[in-house]
Order: C-alpha cells, then structure tokens, then sequence
C-alpha cells in the first residue's frame, strides 16, 4: 500500500549507526516522490546503502526560502515528499522546522517517521533527572549572546541538553561552569558509533580533562538543573546552604573542600558558607 499524497513525512535517519533506521523509515523514502535533504551528498550515501533511488533536492539554511516554497508548491500539487536532517530527527536544530510551518500554513499534513535522537539518546544513559528537562541545542554562537541564555536558563530546575562541536566545547563548559556553577553533568560523546562514550563527572572535573585531552567527535552536553537550590545569592537560605555543604561531607569532602564546593554550586562566597555554618 503506497504513502499518502500531499504529505511531508518527517523521517528520523541514522545518528551514527546505520542499523538504527526503520523499516517505515525506508518504505516511505523509497514511495515519496522527492526527498527534501539538508546535505544532498550526505543523504544520497544513505540512499545508496538502502537502496533508495528517490530523487533528492537541497534544503538547507542557505537556500529555504526559495526550496521551501517550491516543496510547499509541489506538495500542494499532490505531491508526497520526505525531509530528512543530516541526522536524527528532522526539524531539531534544522531548517525542517522552517517547512513544517510553512506546511501547517498551507494545510498540508505532516507526519512523523520516529527514529534516532541524539538529545533524548543521551539523556536516559546520563542517570540525571529525566522527569523534566529542556533541550537547548548549540548555543549562540557570540560570547555575549551566549552568556545571556546560560544567565536565563540559570535558575532552570530541570535538566538541560546542549549540542556542542569538539572546537567549542572546552569554552562551552567553561561559561556552564561560570554561570551555573560546579553542577554534575554528562558528555555523551560519538552516539551509536564504534567510540562512543559518556564521560561523568562535575562541569570543573571535565573541564579538567579536556584540558589535558583535546575534545574529538560530537558531543551532547547533559546538565543538572538547579533543582530546589536558589542560585540568586541574595534568595539563598541557611538551610540550603547547611544542606548542600552536609551532602558534600557526606560524600568525602573535607571541611575546606565541602565550603568551597558549597560556595560554587550556590555562587556564592566562601565566606558566606563559614558565616552560615560556623558562626555563631
């Protein structure tokens, strides 16, 4: 049985392992009529792997505006089209959310093909919270644009998902760590592939090691959120602190150690963490 007519299939592609793409994943790519790419070179590989011949065209940040109101027009024409991202799912940190909204104007149906996410990959292999959490993506790409979103996510109490490039991350996490302070956080590095890893630690512990290590692969950063901790310095309470500096005793730290920890996780000083603790 062939795929609707005037729809576009959002189909999820491999992130890494080849053996991650569906069975719909290939039927639909294969009965579409065209396929919308992000990186044609890169799709047409795919294609080839399984046997999928398609045709493709380019659809990508440089040229959407033109591409996309040609696929809305083909798909109005009766049409069935597929857009795929160079991985994972279409639409998350893309150009395909540009198409999907200029579908849903012209009322054309759009329909999921789920596969692979790195996000969501890495975030039930971290042991962080997974009730609730944020997905950021790559962060601006200036310093001071940078900073204004890590201040605004800063108080976020659920777990926060970052794309970072090797070239970026050691500065990435420099910012996390000045912003948010010394949280636990999660390096999901290579997903699927032959190396992939998950590297956990505090955001200075990983700082720490890239710092001897040069970063290699793609990486999703996996962050803590703020939880019930106030990081305005000004709303931070006796008990917080108590409890904080009580959690890192109990994991080993001495007296000096627990403090200075404290004191990052709540940016605040160190001195405020002895005046609260010790005195009397």
């Amino acid at each position: 049985m062939n795929e609707e007519k005037s729809v576009l299939y959002l189909v999820a592609t491999p992130i890494g392992n080849l053996e991650d793409m569906t069975f719909r994943a290939v039927k639909v790519l294969n009965e579409v009529d065209f396929i919308a790419a992000e990186d044609t070179r890169h799709t047409r590989k795919l294609l080839t792997h399984f046997d999928i011949h398609t045709p493709l065209i380019r659809y990508d940040e440089n040229n959407k505006a033109i591409a996309g109101a040609e696929i809305i027009e083909r798909l109005k024409s009766g049409e069935s089209a597929a857009c795929v991202s160079d991985a994972g799912l279409p639409a998350i940190s893309d150009p395909g959310a540009d198409l999907v909204r200029l579908a849903i104007e012209a009322n054309i149906k759009v329909v999921p093909i789920p596969g692979a996410n790195a996000a969501l990959s890495a975030l039930i292999c971290s042991g962080l919270d997974t009730t609730t959490f944020t997905f950021v993506g790559f962060l601006p790409k200036t310093a001071k644009k940078c900073m204004e979103v890590l201040e605004e996510l800063k108080p976020h109490k659920e777990t926060l998902i970052f794309y970072e490039a090797p070239h970026h991350l050691k500065a990435t996490l420099r910012n996390l760590l000045k912003v948010a302070g010394n949280r636990e956080a999660v390096l999901a590095r290579e997903l699927t592939k032959i190396h992939e890893e998950f590297i956990h630690g505090r955001l200075e512990d990983l700082i720490k090691r890239f710092d001897e290590t040069e970063p290699r692969g793609e990486f999703v950063i996996v962050v803590e959120g703020a939880g019930d901790v106030v990081v305005n310095e000004t709303a931070v309470s006796t008990l917080d602190i108590s409890t904080i500096y009580q959690k890192f005793l109990d994991d080993g730290l001495d007296k000096k150690s627990a403090m200075r920890e404290t004191a990052k996780r709540l940016n605040i000083g160190r001195r405020d963490v002895y005046n609260q603790i010790f005195a009397k």
